[in-house]
């Protein structure tokens, strides 16, 4: 099972490489890493198991937060019309998005910072992904609100791209410089 001890923290250089493509169809070991990451969140989620192993609470996590740079997530995350997006991805990509622009009030945070950071975040209102689900099936998601907020968190991940790298006048030193807004 993994744990906060697993996560790795900001200023780790694997969180800020450009993560390797899944061979598809997904190893047994990928697999198996995917749904322990999917259990994680899950888990994390519940208040029981959370404060039994010390599980800060979360709604997605990179393989690059687990130390492993390969490009699959997993999100456990319900929208404002209640359904629920549980799954892990393997190859996940923006196929399209939006031109209108959106955030999290009260900013986001982060599994790997274990400190608060204000500032909005500007995301793409609407995205629809491509990937690969852990049942090997290719699957198109149209998202919008706080589930396409999550997902582009997670995404970012795989980019080597911090969420505080978006807000703007945000000055620290483990800030990396983006070519573009979002």
């Amino acid at each position: 099972m993994l744990t906060m001890k697993d996560v790795v923290r900001e200023g780790d250089p694997v969180l800020r490489k450009i993560a390797e493509e899944v061979s598809l169809p997904a190893s047994e070991a990928d697999r198996k890493i995917l749904q322990e990451m999917l259990d994680f969140v899950i888990n994390s989620q519940d208040p029981e198991i959370a404060e039994k192993y010390e599980l800060r609470p979360g709604v997605g996590i990179a393989a690059p937060q687990i130390g492993i740079s390969k490009r699959m997530f997993a999100v456990h995350v319900t929208d404002e019309q209640d359904q629920l997006y549980s799954m892990g991805l393997f190859n996940p990509k923006v196929i399209s998005h939006s031109v209108e622009e959106t955030h999290l009030e009260g900013g986001e945070g982060c599994l790997s910072v274990d400190r608060d950071i204000p500032g909005n975040v500007p995301r793409y209102s609407r995205i629809t992904v491509k990937g690969t689900n852990l049942d090997g099936e290719e699957v198109t998601l149209r998202l919008r609100g706080l589930v396409s907020i999550v997902f582009q968190h997670e995404l970012d991940h795989l980019n080597g791209i911090m969420f505080y790298d978006r807000i703007e006048g945000f000055k620290d030193k483990l800030k990396k410089e983006l070519p573009n807004k979002v």
